[in-house]
């Protein structure tokens, strides 16, 4: 496919999602904005790419950033307060990161007349009463203020869609992991803690039981979802009963996941090595899987990316 060249921006640009995001958007020949406050505890690293335009600003900050969207045609927004136990340590923090950040993201694009805007979101939001496999119709189960303040930029994308006539594209990954995941502290993704826990010799610290089981998404199938959704033109009506048409809405959800799932144990075991147990923890779901079908069948998407092979790859 021949890719249009656009002006785009990214936020949480130097993080692990977005970094990669960027990388591939430069890569496709696009000009390149991030913005990125470097809030991350878990992140050993930030990436900031010499070839995009880089600012380290906060995306609630609307006096800094506002201009910063002007002449943009696409945004990427994936900055946010992004894990479950410490949006459960500090919810204000929680809602200023994804509920103000998202509010000042959408109402800077809306000013500046962006085209369209891609908002990362949670599989989280379906919480434990929805039976697996998890499709977009299902109602939210929020279970942390994580899950509750990114579904609530779920909700202003839509309503910016209907209200505002913006753009907007909603993803919920489940369990994203590879190249350049948090590796950092007791809270980041399970995979980047058994990778340096191995590393340093110690034994893989396995919560609860170990039998709750994820969903994993390699950030590589997440970042052509992104690219995919920015390039999508959608039918521009849908016949029903040979008289009535219905436009298309924007504010659609995507889940993106792979369909299949592992649980932490069988993590630790494809890894290799010693384990040992920490408690459970409070506020997560027991089993996320996800059905991707209406991605695959509206933007094309579908995960390439093996759990098994990469981490026989990486470890």
């Amino acid at each position: 496919m021949s890719l249009i060249k656009m002006k785009v921006l990214v936020t949480g640009g130097a993080g692990f999602i977005g970094s990669n995001l960027v990388d591939r958007l430069l890569k496709d020949g696009h000009e390149v904005t991030v913005i990125d406050n470097e809030s991350s505890d878990a992140n050993e690293n930030f990436y900031w790419h010499p070839k995009a335009k880089n600012y380290k600003y906060d995306v609630t900050d609307y006096k800094s950033t506002r201009s910063l969207y002007d002449g943009v045609e696409k945004v990427f927004h994936l900055a946010a307060e992004a894990r479950i136990q410490p949006c459960i340590e500090n919810p204000l923090k929680a809602v200023h990161t994804n509920v103000l950040g998202t509010a000042t993201v959408l109402q800077c694009s809306r000013e500046a007349g962006v085209g369209r805007v891609m908002y990362s979101s949670t599989s989280a939001a379906y919480g434990v009463k929805n039976t697996p496999p998890l499709v977009e119709t299902m109602s939210n189960d929020c279970l942390n203020p994580y899950s509750v303040t990114k579904t609530a930029g779920e909700e202003m994308c839509k309503m910016y869609s209907k209200l505002f006539g913006l753009e907007t594209v909603i993803f919920r990954y489940f369990n994203v992991y590879g190249e350049r995941q948090p590796l950092k502290g007791q809270y980041a993704p399970v995979i980047g803690i058994f990778l340096r826990q191995r590393a340093a010799g110690e034994p893989m610290t396995i919560v609860g039981d170990g039998d709750q089981r994820r969903d994993f998404t390699h950030v590589s199938d997440v970042v052509e979802a992104n690219v995919l959704a920015s390039q999508f033109s959608p039918p521009q009506y849908t016949i029903q009963n040979e008289i009535e048409y219905r436009a298309w809405e924007w504010g659609q959800t995507y889940n993106i996941g792979t369909g299949k799932n592992h649980s932490v144990n069988e993590i630790a075991t494809l890894m290799g090595g010693k384990t040992t147990p920490i408690p459970a923890r409070i506020g997560e779901s027991r089993i996320t899987l996800a059905n991707a079908s209406k991605a695959n069948i509206q933007l094309g998407w579908n995960p390439k990316v093996s759990l098994e092979v990469w981490i026989a790859e990486h470890k």
